[in-house]
């Protein structure tokens, strides 16, 4: 189900997000940047989200983030209510990026957490996933699996979603009702 983040009293125990972090001058270069896929947001507006109204008093936040945007990552994840806990997926791309120090080939989705940690169906979930790009930016469904597999028995919305997903709320200007 769509939600309007900003006119809603629901609370999730799950918070899924892949904020559209804007690259300064990169959002527009040699047309490859994320400007030129989707809408790119300012940090001073994604720390803006009413994310904390969201979350339920015991939660967990997912959080996609990029090696050049890790410390905002933290910045964001203090501004929504929550702290760092650890590394909850290692994303494998199978391919390299040109990156200003070494070649690019993963991305990040950080576990944070408010309050007390909910209760986990499994424990078995891995960390680590080694599968093909897809579109710009997209995430592999197999990461919202493993969390569906870890915690689908709770309420959960993905955040910055493109996509409906079965049990999932989501927001996202790019989402289309089913």
């Amino acid at each position: 189900m769509k939600v309007d983040i900003f006119n809603t009293e629901n609370k999730y125990k799950i918070i899924y997000a892949d904020p559209a972090w804007l690259y300064r001058d990169k959002a527009v270069a040699g047309g490859r940047g994320a400007g030129c896929h989707y809408t790119v947001t300012r940090l001073e507006d994604i720390k803006a989200l009413p994310v904390e109204k969201l979350a339920d008093d015991d939660s967990v936040l997912f959080m996609w983030v990029t090696m050049p945007f890790l410390e905002e990552a933290f910045d964001v994840m203090r501004s929504w209510g929550f702290e760092y806990k650890t590394v909850a997926f290692v994303w494998d791309k199978q391919r390299t990026n040109y990156g200003f120090y070494t070649l690019s080939q993963c991305e990040l989705c950080l576990a944070f957490k408010k309050g007390r940690i909910p209760k986990r169906a499994v424990t078995n979930v891995r960390q680590f996933l080694s599968e093909k790009l897809g579109k710009h930016s997209e995430k592999p469904a197999k990461i919202r699996e493993r969390i569906d597999t870890m915690y689908g028995h709770l309420p959960r919305i993905e955040l910055f979603a493109r996509q409906q997903a079965d049990g999932w709320d989501c927001w996202g200007n790019e989402v289309e009702e089913k």
